[in-house]
């Protein structure tokens, strides 16, 4: 990956790859996960911690049988094992729930898929019935057996108690002077073990990562079945591959989306949303009827119906909208309440705030939440005008109705239904004139 990061930990589609595969084994309900770690194992443990998980290290890392022997201990003998790639993110639950049932009554299942070009995989060999006879690693294979297409994904399901057993007669005896895990396969069928074998629906199931390329490549294949899904759903996308979800996109009736939009973590659009191009929007809940306009990031909020935020807005963690409200351009909202029908239409901060209804903010106006040390709260009464470039010193109380002068600095309360204001007093100097560059 020519990277700092371990390979597992790279991100795709919003988590890392590791990740991917950990979600997949907790939806089959298993009873333990062991992870195999080598390089840079700090790190992934740190990544994968939880209290399910069992970590063996495997050092020096002498294949796939070896990671597998190490971790043979922690494995429980009352359930099936089920081996996994911490480089191979996209196994769907379906795929893998429909191998782990080959595997009752003591069989072995095999994922396996058939390729154009196999070269580099190990084939699947059969015997004239069509039986599985063993797997041959590509560089062990003869040339009749290179041209088989069935390849093994190393992808499997066996007995715990009989893998173990299995597992203790391996060798390194071949080319890479490994231990292959893919071995078992043969003394599975010497002793008599059905082998059985399954294949996923889409082919992209079983790629892995070794290359910031590759991991592109399953980047477009994520993207690609995403949209597909929001399409059938019934969402307007303006391009398909022009849209990136890193988590999960719920979306109402009619919803549109322009592109180069960024979706991440839970992300939910109420009925009729309108998300103009070149948004970012994270952890949020959006209400029918919202528009939202280009290049407007939205992060933690709750925003009501028929809101209008954007363009260049920017709405932080815990802001919540009330329905009707604007947030116009180069607007910050920042864990504060905005309450029904009321406008932030330019170039303003609004942070630590209770914002009433019907409440008109102006431009530049800023709520000045934070001594250096210390957060504190702006109240602003229902139907309120803040004129522009006003200064709110929090803590401070602007009462239901009350007017700002525009330019003012308030720095105690303003009463209801009254006219507020602090400005220096306006004066003309008739005999100033403007200085003129000095000749030298």
């Amino acid at each position: 990956m020519r990277s700092k990061l371990p390979k597992v930990l790279h991100s795709l589609a919003g988590k890392p790859l590791l990740h991917h595969v950990l979600d997949a084994a907790r939806a089959l309900e298993a009873s333990k996960l062991c992870i195999v770690v080598g390089h840079e194992s700090a790190q992934v443990r740190v990544s994968a911690q939880a209290q399910d998980v069992v970590f063996v290290e495997q050092t020096p890392q002498l294949g796939t049988g070896h990671a597998l022997q190490l971790a043979a201990p922690f494995l429980d003998d009352a359930y099936p094992t089920l081996v996994l790639y911490g480089d191979v993110p996209l196994t769907r639950v379906e795929t893998l729930r429909a191998l782990v049932e080959l595997a009752k009554g003591g069989g072995m299942g095999l994922l396996t898929v058939n390729l154009a070009d196999p070269t580099g995989y190990g084939r699947i060999v059969r015997d004239d019935a069509g039986r599985v006879l063993k797997n041959v690693e590509h560089k062990d294979a003869s040339d009749e057996e290179r041209r088989i297409q069935e390849v093994n994904t190393g992808v499997l399901v066996a007995s715990t108690i009989a893998l173990k057993q299995w597992l203790a007669k391996l060798s390194n005896n071949n080319a890479q002077g490994e231990y292959y895990l893919t071995d078992v396969i043969g003394m599975a069928v010497a002793d008599g073990v059905q082998v059985n074998t399954s294949q996923p629906t889409y082919e992209w199931e079983t790629l892995g990562v070794n290359s910031k390329a590759q991991l592109a490549q399953l980047e477009g294949i994520v993207r690609y079945t995403t949209s597909q899904a929001l399409l059938e759903s019934g969402v307007t996308l303006a391009d398909p591959m022009r849209i990136d979800v890193r988590g999960e996109l719920q979306c109402g009736m009619d919803v549109s989306i322009d592109v180069g939009c960024v979706f991440e973590g839970l992300v939910v659009l109420g009925d009729d949303v309108r998300i103009a191009p070149y948004c970012v929007i994270k952890n949020s809940t959006i209400a029918a009827g919202t528009q939202v306009a280009a290049f407007s990031y939205i992060d933690g909020a709750t925003v009501g119906e028929s809101a209008k935020i954007g363009p260049f807005a920017r709405l932080r963690p815990e802001a919540v909208l009330a329905s009707d409200t604007h947030i116009g351009n180069f607007v910050e909202i920042k864990k504060s309440t905005v309450g029904r029908g009321s406008k932030v239409n330019h170039l303003s901060y609004v942070g630590d705030a209770k914002v009433g209804a019907g409440v008109n903010i102006g431009a530049g106006v800023i709520t000045c939440n934070y001594d250096g040390v210390n957060k504190f709260e702006t109240v602003i009464g229902d139907g309120a005008f803040i004129g522009s470039d006003t200064q709110l010193v929090a803590p401070i109380t602007i009462g239901a109705n009350a007017t700002i002068g525009a330019g003012s600095t308030i720095t105690k309360d303003a009463a209801d239904n009254a006219l507020t204001l602090s400005r220096a007093k306006q004066v003309t100097l008739a005999e100033w004139r403007r200085p003129v560059k000095i000749t030298k």
